[in-house]
């Protein structure tokens, strides 16, 4: 399984310079941008931009902080499809242009496609690494220093990536193995804990959002 983290960046949402990243969690990554967008472009470019570069018959694993993101590649696209490419009320879909190149990138490519939220900025590495790469995109492009990635479509697959700063520090191979692992090891040590803590009367609280979602 190949397992990648995707983010997008917009300096000033809306209409400021965008970024777009994916980071390959065995070692890769590729970054670009535009010099202006949405935070909801940049999102959906990163997703477009890492199913290109892995055209293999290997599931393909992307996690991403943007939900909508997310949402818009596995589950509202089926719908916008069958609707004509039209919303449940017959509107325009917003970024249909993108979100239909997306729909085109997994149908064409020969091993599945598998995607997952995680929360941004909690110190997840690869979500973290991303993030980076694509804030150093959209700069570059505002400052000039960098030439905006041409807006590719659906027959014109990215071959190479835009070359940024390189990371310093080695990206780990995590599998989903050793991820299933250390999430029974936690859960564990928190039981371990609950049972030797006593009971007493707390006021009842919300129960705090999740890291992660279930796959899409």
């Amino acid at each position: 399984m190949i397992i990648v983290s995707t983010d997008g960046s917009c300096l000033r949402n809306p209409g400021g310079a965008i970024g777009w990243a994916w980071v390959n969690h065995a070692g890769g990554s590729a970054s670009g941008g535009a010099p202006s967008g949405t935070n909801q472009i940049a999102e959906l470019r990163a997703l477009l931009e890492a199913i290109r570069a892995h055209p293999s018959s290997e599931p393909l694993f992307i996690e991403s902080d943007s939900l909508y993101a997310i949402k818009c590649a596995s589950e509202w696209i089926n719908g916008w499809r069958r609707n004509g490419w039209k919303t449940s009320t017959g509107g325009p879909v917003k970024n249909l242009e993108l979100i239909q190149q997306i729909d085109q990138a997994i149908n064409t490519r020969p091993g599945p496609v598998r995607f997952r939220w995680v929360r941004g900025h909690v110190g997840n590495y690869f979500n973290e690494q991303a993030d980076t790469l694509c804030g150093q995109a959209a700069r570059a492009i505002a400052s000039g220093a960098l030439d905006p990635a041409p807006d590719l479509t659906p027959s014109e697959p990215a071959t190479e990536p835009i070359p940024l700063e390189p990371t310093t520090e080695p990206i780990p191979v995590i599998t989903p193995a050793e991820s299933v692992a250390a999430t029974t090891e936690k859960v564990v040590a928190q039981a371990h804990t609950a049972a030797a803590t006593p009971r007493r009367r707390v006021a009842a609280t919300k129960t705090p959002a999740p890291d992660a979602l279930t796959l899409f």
